[in-house]
């Protein structure tokens, strides 16, 4: 088996200690350590540690993506993806010992000189948000009322997160795919 590229290797070791103990917490140095690179190569491949969280939350981003793209183009009900959408979150929070979402991790340290960092974070929320208000869409005519009903799932959806990660239960996120499917029916 073949040994990651030094990008690779450096995307790999930053994504699982920034997600494990948070942007903030990690240095370019143990990143450089721990993914058996030098200093120069880092700094090939990115410029700046902000530039490496940039590429580590697209690349969450874009699995994120293409993970709803599949569910918005099943043939499932529109209940049946939120209740797929909100079981993938329990077991995410539950194989990640519930460590939360990395964009809120992220966002919660970082400040306005973080432009490119912020703009990932808003950008994927805004895709979440778009998730819902189009499954919204796939249950009712009313595009109004669809985006009002994508709104509150996915308030639902950031506030499950948010309190399973606090609690370090999956009952938040259990009650609010309950309260989504239960907006689907009005």
């Amino acid at each position: 088996m073949r040994k990651p590229n030094a990008k690779e290797r450096i995307l790999e070791t930053a994504a699982t200690l920034f997600h494990q103990r948070g942007y903030s917490e990690v240095g370019i140095n143990e990143i450089i350590e721990k993914a058996e690179t030098a200093k120069a190569s880092f700094y090939q491949h990115f410029p700046s540690k902000e530039s490496l969280c940039e590429a580590w939350l697209e690349s969450i981003h874009e699995r994120s993506e293409k993970n709803k793209s599949n569910l918005l183009s099943s043939e499932q009900s529109p209940a049946e993806k939120i209740g797929v959408y909100f079981e993938q979150m329990a077991a995410f929070m539950k194989a990640s010992k519930f460590r939360g979402c990395p964009y809120s991790n992220t966002g919660a340290v970082s400040d306005s000189s973080c432009g490119g960092i912020l703009d990932q974070i808003q950008g994927h929320k805004e895709s979440i948000r778009d998730f819902f208000r189009v499954v919204c869409q796939q249950q009712f005519d009313n595009t109004e009322r669809a985006n009002e009903f994508g709104d509150r799932m996915f308030l639902l959806y950031s506030g499950a997160a948010t309190e399973s990660q606090n609690l370090k239960e999956l009952w938040p996120v259990e009650v609010a795919a309950n309260a989504a499917q239960d907006l689907l029916k009005n």
